[in-house]
């Protein structure tokens, strides 16, 4: 072998060693959504000498950011759903209960079924919870009646309101949207929904026997500012009426009256369709855990305690927080995972190896947001709400059909890739 040869073979063996470890470690995964099975995926492949143990109920998965193509009517339950089992990695233990209580302090969890799972480290995946019940009178078995509409709920529930969209621009009358003061996972869905409603009104020509109202949670409709501007300067140009600082706390189906909590106080206002998204909290087994914040904005709602560049817990640093749990400031979409579940899987690689880890995450978050039939604005964007495009060719804040063409054709296959530790 020639010495360009051997150079070269010993970078790429130099290059292998640095993103594996060969540690025999048990590692414990709680949840089996996006963030699960993309490090179920990453730590096989990286560390195949460790106990993998990933612990969920679920044989569904859902293809979330496909639930708002659901809603315009254009794909259907089955296209964003899939067999869990499918993307299992081979070789790791999958114990199909959920966590039932987490005691970081003795290193375990305990199942549903009350088996009891040790470990030496614990990655949390288990997603959130939607608090329907936090809305006085909502109930997701309403969703597809009465003008009651939510895509959040899931696939079903989805096209159910796709089919109320359609039935509220036939008979006209006033459509009420927003989204929750929680935090929220896809927070561009709520805009994307009402953009829908908008363009298929105008296509149907009924957009004048409909009154289309957004009421934003707080003074803005969006957390980063260029996109906020860009949002409210199209509402006004599409005849969206705004509200702000209006959180909604109750509806009466059978009047057709929503309750807004307000500076002033309680504004209720009456509607013929109205999209509900909900509050979302962590789910019962992380919030009444040792885990969350215990101070400060993600405490009430039991957010999982991270380090927003690490995500590793700073009272339990063998415990890691990846996707919708994780208490930092961005972070709860499907493209986040794509770039947490790298930065914890190599910090443990090198920790385990004995080097230092320094990957870091930038709380990056991208928002395909769909602004009419055939057209999107491709927003990415970080911590400090500083826009981070991929493509330089694609302008985030003008609506183009390649960012539409990303959103429906492209990310559900990178999404099947990120789950088999592929992209």
């Amino acid at each position: 072998m020639g010495s360009a040869a051997m150079t070269a073979t010993a970078a790429l063996t130099q290059e292998a060693q640095a993103t594996t470890s060969s540690s025999q470690a048990k590692i414990v995964i709680a949840g089996a959504g996006a963030a699960g099975l993309s490090l179920a995926s990453r730590l096989k492949q990286q560390m195949p000498r460790a106990t993998i143990v990933i612990i969920d109920a679920k044989k569904d998965h859902h293809f979330q950011p496909g639930f708002t193509l659901v809603g315009a009517g254009l794909w259907s339950p089955a296209d964003v759903t899939f067999r869990n089992a499918d993307f299992m990695p081979s070789g790791i233990d999958w114990i199909e209960q959920n966590v039932a209580e987490f005691n970081p302090d003795a290193n375990a969890v305990t199942t549903t079924g009350r088996q009891r799972v040790s470990y030496d480290f614990l990655f949390v995946a288990t997603g959130l919870m939607l608090d329907y019940k936090r809305i006085e009178g909502m109930d997701t078995s309403l969703i597809g009646k009465n003008g009651i509409t939510s895509i959040y709920a899931g696939p079903e529930a989805a096209a159910k309101s796709f089919r109320e969209i359609d039935t509220f621009i036939d008979k006209g009358g006033v459509g009420l949207f927003g989204r929750p003061q929680t935090e929220m996972k896809c927070a561009g869905a709520p805009l994307k929904v009402t953009f829908i409603t908008d363009d298929r009104a105008r296509r149907k020509g009924r957009r004048d026997a409909v009154k289309l109202i957004y009421n934003a949670h707080s003074p803005a409709v969006f957390a980063v500012v260029p996109v906020n501007d860009r949002v409210k300067e199209m509402f006004a140009a599409r005849d969206v009426t705004m509200n702000f600082n209006h959180i909604l706390t109750a509806i009466d189906p059978g009047s057709k009256r929503a309750t807004y909590a307000t500076g002033p106080g309680l504004v209720t206002m009456e509607y013929d369709f109205i999209h509900v998204v909900p509050p979302m909290r962590a789910p019962d087994a992380v919030k009444n855990s040792p885990l969350p914040w215990q101070d400060g904005a993600f405490a009430a709602d039991g957010w999982l305690e991270a380090d927003k560049a690490t995500l590793r817990h700073p009272r339990y640093p063998n415990v890691f927080a990846v996707g919708d749990i994780a208490g930092v400031p961005r972070g709860k979409t499907a493209a986040s995972v794509k770039w947490q579940v790298p930065v914890v899987v190599d910090n443990l690689v090198a920790e385990t190896a004995g080097r230092e880890p320094t990957a870091t995450y930038n709380g990056y978050t991208s928002c395909p947001l769909v602004t009419a039939y055939g057209k999107a604005m491709l927003i990415e964007f970080d911590y400090d709400g500083k826009l981070t495009p991929s493509f330089p060719f694609i302008a985030p804040l003008e609506e183009l059909w390649i960012s539409w063409l990303i959103e429906e054709k492209g990310l559900k296959g990178a999404y099947r890739a990120m789950l088999r530790g592929l992209a």
